[in-house]
C-alpha cells in the first residue's frame, strides 16, 4: 500500500493530464504513472473499464472518470478550493467543464486524426510511451495499427464530411474567444484555476501539441501563457465576480456552450427515443451525425449538469446569466 495516490494516464490523454494538473495544485501527494506494457498489470488490477486516467489510492481502491475524480478529491482535500464562491459562479464553473470534457474534446480529436502528419505524429508518441523500450522500427507496426483504428473512430466524436467545417469554425472561434478573455486574467475565473479550467485545459493542451493546432495557436500568446501555467498551476489571487468575468466570459457561454447544449440535448433525446441518427441546427449550420454507444456518455453528462443545476436552479443571478447567453432552456 502507497501514501500516495498513483495516477495511471498517458500524456496524450486530456483527461489523465487534466487530472494531474488538479493534482499537482491541491498540493496531493501523488505519482504519475504513464500506462504502458510495463505498467499494464498494475493499471488494470484498478481500472474497471479499459480507460485512463484510473487513479489507485492510499487504501488501494480504483477510481476512474476525471469529473468524480475530482469530486472526489476535492471533498477530501477542500484547499485550495478550485470552485469560485457562490452557487451561481460554481455552476458555471462546472459548466465549462463539462463543455471541455465533451465538446472541446471533438476540437482535439477531430484536429489529432484528420491530417496525415497529425495522425503520424499522435500515434507514433502514443507508441513511445506505450513501447519505452522499443526501437523506431519495433514501435512502426504498432503505430500504423493505433493510426488505422483512430482514424476510423473519428466519427465516434460526431467528426465527419458535414460536420468538420463545424468544428473547426468552433475551434477557431473558441480560441479566439479565450485569447481575449485570458488577456486580463491568469485563469478562467480570475486569479486560481477552477474546475473550468481543468476540464477546458486537457483538451486545448492536448490539442497544442499536436502540428496542425499548435500552428493554429501559435498567435495566441495569452492561450499560451495559460496551457503553461496550468502544468503547474498556482493560485496568484482570488476568483473574480461575474461582473467583472462578464465582457468577455459571456460571449464563449453564448457563442460556444450554448450551440454544444443544443447538440447535448439533440442527443440525449435520440438515445431517449432508440433513434440512431440526429440531425440538428446549430446556428444555421446544419449538424447530423450516427448515434452509438460512446453518445451515452453524453447523455449521462447531460443529465448529471441537469441535475447540478435544479439544485442550484433558484439563484437568481445565474438564471440571469443562462437566459442571456441562451443556454437556461437546454438546462431547466
Amino acid at each position: 500500500m502507497s501514501d500516495k495516490y498513483r495516477i495511471f494516464g498517458a500524456e496524450l490523454s486530456p483527461y489523465s493530464v487534466k487530472t494531474r494538473s488538479y493534482y499537482r495544485y491541491k498540493g496531493i501527494p501523488h505519482e504519475w504513472i504513464s500506462r504502458s506494457a510495463d505498467t499494464m498489470a498494475e493499471y488494470q488490477k484498478y481500472a474497471r473499464l479499459p480507460i485512463i486516467p484510473a487513479v489507485a489510492t492510499p487504501e488501494d481502491e480504483g477510481l476512474q472518470d476525471s469529473t468524480p475524480i475530482l469530486e472526489a478529491m476535492e471533498a477530501k482535500f477542500a484547499e485550495p478550493s478550485t470552485h469560485p464562491p457562490g452557487a451561481a459562479m460554481k455552476f458555471l464553473s462546472e459548466l465549462l467543464e463539462d463543455f471541455g470534457d465533451e465538446w472541446a474534446n471533438k476540437w482535439m480529436f477531430h484536429y489529432r486524426w484528420a491530417d496525415e502528419a497529425d495522425q503520424r505524429s499522435a500515434a507514433e508518441r502514443l507508441v513511445a510511451a506505450m513501447m519505452p523500450k522499443a526501437s523506431a522500427e519495433e514501435r512502426a507496426p504498432l503505430a500504423d495499427q493505433i493510426r488505422e483504428r483512430m482514424v476510423g473512430r473519428v466519427g465516434v466524436v460526431g467528426s465527419n464530411e458535414h460536420t468538420a467545417p463545424i468544428i473547426e469554425a468552433s475551434f477557431a472561434n473558441g480560441i479566439d474567444l479565450l485569447e481575449k478573455h485570458l488577456a486580463s486574467r491568469p485563469y478562467l475565473f480570475g486569479a486560481r484555476p477552477c474546475f473550468a479550467d481543468f476540464g477546458l485545459w486537457g483538451q486545448i493542451y492536448n490539442a497544442w501539441t499536436d502540428p496542425t493546432c499548435g500552428g493554429l495557436l501559435a498567435d495566441r500568446s495569452a492561450v499560451r501563457q495559460w496551457i503553461n501555467r496550468m502544468l503547474n498551476p498556482k493560485a496568484e489571487g482570488e476568483f473574480e465576480n461575474w461582473t467583472s468575468l462578464a465582457p468577455t466570459l459571456e460571449p464563449f457561454l453564448q457563442q460556444e456552450v450554448r450551440p454544444y447544449l443544443i447538440w447535448a440535448s439533440a442527443i440525449a433525446d435520440a438515445i431517449g427515443s432508440g433513434a440512431d441518427q440526429i440531425a440538428v441546427d446549430l446556428d444555421g449550420k446544419a449538424w447530423s451525425q450516427t448515434v452509438g454507444g460512446p453518445q451515452k456518455y453524453h447523455a449521462k453528462s447531460l443529465k448529471e449538469l441537469r441535475r447540478k443545476y435544479a439544485e442550484v436552479s433558484r439563484d437568481g443571478e445565474l438564471r440571469a446569466i443562462l437566459e442571456r447567453a441562451g443556454c437556461l432552456a437546454a438546462l431547466a
